[in-house]
């Protein structure tokens, strides 16, 4: 074989390491080049799924072919490959840890086969020209050190031949790139394009020069270790954004999601401009005036056009390090908004803004959103150019009868008059000070009247004047919402059995199977083909026992969730099974029992006139249990409208008693449909067209 030849027989004869697999964090690239767009796109998804395979971490081989072995490259088409590859590592907020320029040493061994030894050099060119003669197929037989010719030793000829590559040669150079995703805040990632990726100087020059400064620059600043070493971070203060910036570590998605995330709830009447507000904010786009921005964020055509909200659905909104928020265009698709995962990636500190039907023939779904949506906090919309609606009161009783601290904004200030939102704030501030509610407003006006209200929120409700059109307020509600401390301590609950609320079901994913989507109570869990799992109960009362084979959160693949953390789980179902699923069912681990009666504390709450006696029908919101169930057994704890003492629980009288507004008493409820999933401590709602009561679930019968 003559010496040309040498590196194509190598190339398809030597193998370097095995075949790649769809699956796992490592890739293999022969070549990156002749990108277009779409390409740089596709490029740029491709390691983003390898870092989430690899929880934050993923190999590189460039110079690789998909079954394993080498490609016929050259030295700088490697070194281009790899600079490019970074370059996209910048864009998706990660850094190279480790780069290894390889040069491979073929060696022949006593039964004639070759096989490629791997040579780390720092010198990444090797100046010795190639010794190229007649020797076995076409190598040189002679070793570099030894001084004896192959035709004048007998005993040379059976020593291992090696012939080392040289940047001559040119044929089997190859790149090793480890790359880590990092915290945004302390990198500078500039937008990635195809102008930022053509160079006037050799590609070797940047993968030795600017690149390797760079990245070397970013691990001296983060000091970076292993994923495992950085599992376990500080506790973080009580008002987000008192961190010491001296003092950074690998973000985690999952950390980030579970224990530095906001939820808060965005309830108002039909025409306060909820949606317009969420839209707005994570895009950080102005409103049109005539409703551009909420389109960003709607689902349904239906809603589009009416410009109404039917469905309850949540929006990230995600603030770095400094508060800095993220929104925007995306930095790859140009013409794109950023997605959830590439937010939740990201950011150090999540807002999910929960996006609630304000029309009042959708209350029930509203309720629903706060009774099963576990918010830290509620924000009330009133449009400040009409006084508040009865259907305000409602959406302040409601967060109040959940204990949500409420922050009241007025929208539409741009163009408003003076006289009519004096008048709106005046009817509010009596409805904050009305016995129900019993808050005191308090104006926003600057950065110090913020970190005011942090400390009082259970007795104050700030208030902030706000235009999405003039961008008016704007910075004072994000740097609210950033400095929010987190209420709900979720990460308490790890130790719990797992329980996760199902609120949404998709029957037939193409290529998953069955999915499930909602919130993860307590508890947590490890997916996978041995994670056996219960969902129910079914109609009968039952539960399926099956295997979560898959999770997602916030778009991103992953084998581990958590307390506090929005979810998606693929079972293994077949098609009967398929059909069983619904809304309000939950998935455990323990073998659990359904029940169709429960006892509950309530207390009716005070307004319009109700009566409640024995075999009263209501509404129940238990979590993301909604069903219709029946009074049958009271008994009164205390009732300040008939003026019985507590100790009137005769049974024989249980028919004649009958609670009013601000009456509480222990009430059996049952079921009017089919068993649920209930356990004590449970808090209820419960209502027949209106909120009527609340209460906490006291115990199951036997």
């Amino acid at each position: 074989m003559s010496g040309s030849n040498a590196p194509l027989y190598a190339k398809r004869s030597l193998r370097v390491i095995n075949a790649e697999s769809d699956d796992g964090s490592t890739e293999y690239k022969r070549q990156v080049h002749k990108l277009s767009t779409s390409r740089l796109h596709t490029l740029a998804t491709q390691m983003s799924y390898r870092l989430d395979e690899g929880h934050g971490r993923c190999t590189y081989h460039i110079g690789v072919e998909d079954d394993g072995c080498h490609s016929v490259l050259d030295y700088s088409a490697v070194s281009e490959s790899a600079w490019v590859l970074e370059s996209i590592a910048r864009s998706l907020n990660a850094v190279v840890l480790e780069r290894k320029m390889i040069q491979n040493e073929i060696e022949m061994s006593d039964d004639g086969k070759l096989k490629l030894v791997d040579n780390i050099n720092d010198v990444l060119v090797v100046e010795e020209p190639p010794v190229l003669s007649s020797g076995i197929d076409g190598f040189n037989c002679e070793d570099e050190k030894e001084e004896k010719s192959c035709g004048d030793d007998e005993e040379a000829s059976k020593k291992k031949s090696v012939r080392k590559l040289s940047a001559a040669d040119e044929a089997y150079t190859r790149c090793e790139l480890t790359i880590q995703r990092v915290e945004t805040h302390l990198l500078d990632p500039s937008p990635l394009s195809l102008s930022s990726l053509s160079r006037g100087s050799s590609f070797a020059d940047g993968v030795n020069g600017a690149v390797e400064a760079s990245t070397l620059s970013n691990l001296e600043r983060l000091k970076l270790s292993s994923p495992a070493s950085t599992s376990c971070c500080k506790e973080e203060s009580k008002v987000a954004g008192e961190t010491n910036d001296t003092q950074h570590t690998v973000n985690t998605v999952e950390e980030t999601l579970s224990t530095r995330n906001i939820r808060v709830a965005v309830v108002g009447n039909v025409d306060a401009g909820k949606s317009t507000m969420i839209g707005t904010l994570t895009t950080s786009f102005l409103d049109d005036g005539r409703g551009s921005s909420r389109t960003s964020i709607m689902k349904h055509r239906h809603e589009i056009e009416s410009g109404r909200t039917s469905t309850s659905s949540s929006h990230l909104l995600g603030f770095r390090h400094s508060g800095e928020p993220i929104a925007g265009r995306d930095k790859i698709r140009a013409n794109k908004m950023k997605t959830e995962d590439e937010i939740a990636r990201e950011s150090y500190r999540i807002v999910t803004l929960m996006d609630l039907a304000g029309h009042e023939k959708y209350l029930k779904t509203t309720i629903h959103g706060v009774s099963s949506g576990f918010a830290d906090y509620a924000i009330v919309l009133v449009n400040s150019r009409h006084p508040p609606t009865h259907m305000t009161q409602h959406h302040l009783n409601l967060c109040c009868s959940f204990g949500i601290p409420i922050i009241v904004v007025f929208t539409k200030i741009d163009g408003c008059p003076e006289h009519a939102l004096a008048t709106s704030k005046n009817e509010l501030a009596k409805l904050l000070k009305s016995p129900e509610i019993g808050r005191r407003p308090f104006a926003i006006k600057t950065e110090q009247d913020i970190i005011t209200s942090m400390g009082k929120l259970h007795t104050l409700a700030p208030t902030i004047d706000i235009s999405c059109v003039t961008g008016e307020g704007l910075d004072l509600l994000r740097k609210m919402l950033f400095s929010l401390p987190k209420r709900r301590r979720h990460e308490k609950k790890v130790d719990r059995p797992f329980e996760f609320l199902v609120e949404d079901i998709f029957l037939n994913v193409p290529g998953v199977g069955s999915v499930v989507s909602g919130f993860v109570n307590a508890g947590e869990l490890n997916v996978g083909a041995n994670c056996n799992v219960y969902v129910g109960p079914t109609n009968d009362g039952t539960f399926l026992k099956t295997v979560a084979k898959s999770a997602h959160v916030a778009r991103i693949n992953t084998s581990h969730i958590t307390a506090g953390q929005s979810a998606c789980l693929a079972f293994s179902l077949n098609k009967e099974l398929r059909k069983k699923l619904r809304r309000g069912m939950v998935v455990v681990q323990e073998s659990p029992t359904a029940t169709k009666e429960f006892d509950a504390e309530i207390c009716v709450l005070k307004g319009e006139g109700t009566t409640i006696r024995r075999s009263y029908q209501a509404y129940v919101h238990i979590l993301n249990v909604r069903q219709s169930a029946f009074a049958r057994d009271i008994q009164i704890v205390n009732n300040n409208a008939l003026g019985l003492p507590p100790s009137h629980n005769a049974k024989e009288d249980t028919e004649g008693i009958v609670l009013r507004p601000g009456s509480r008493a222990k009430v059996r409820f049952e079921f009017a449909q089919r068993p649920e999933y209930i356990r004590p401590g449970m808090r209820m709602l419960f209502r027949d067209g209106r909120v009527r009561g609340v209460g906490i679930v006291t115990g199951i019968p036997q």
